[in-house]
């Protein structure tokens, strides 16, 4: 199940945030996903208005997103608040170009591993990994897990992650 659905039917409201307003596709299989509707810019995103991010697969959006300060800025402060964030397949390049994967256990589309490692970070093959409050997974068919686990966490609400980001939260 994919995690919005699985979001969805656990009581979670969703919003989806883009780049651009209007619309948005995702990649299934071989060919372009559904349209979905755009509820907000990046821009026009707050951390405080959310309790979890996540964060989407794929090489294409991730790619994007990592090269748009604002969008990686979110992810920061998503981080540094505590509160949960979810990334598969190529979404960690995301907490990579947001510099908070130091000292931290993950797992991705196997090309990031170096990424990862890079920047401090411990990379694991395993359908899904979870560090911080911060869940990861591979590929698409580590969905149902990933989409049970980040469902978890987000229950567990604000996560403490180090002594540094702590005292930063005050």
């Amino acid at each position: 199940m994919d995690p919005k659905k699985a979001l969805e039917d656990a009581g979670a409201q969703i919003s989806i945030v883009s780049l651009k307003s209007g619309e948005i596709k995702g990649w299934s299989g071989q060919n372009w996903g559904e349209s979905i509707p755009v509820d907000m810019t990046v821009d026009e995103a707050h951390v405080e208005d959310f309790d979890a991010l996540v964060l989407p697969g794929g090489v294409m959006n991730p790619d994007k997103l990592r090269m748009d300060e604002n969008a990686v800025q979110l992810v920061r402060d998503f981080y540094d608040a505590g509160k949960p964030i979810g990334a598969i397949c190529h979404g960690p390049w995301l907490l990579v170009e947001a510099d908070i994967v130091e000292d931290m256990t993950l797992t991705s589309w196997p090309s990031l591993q170096t990424d990862i490692n890079n920047a401090g970070g411990n990379w694991v093959d395993q359908e899904v990994c979870t560090d911080k409050g911060v869940v990861t997974s591979r590929k698409p068919a580590d969905l149902p897990v990933f989409s049970q686990k980040l469902i978890e966490e987000i229950t567990e609400g604000i996560h403490l992650r180090t002594v540094a980001d702590q005292a930063s939260m005050r």
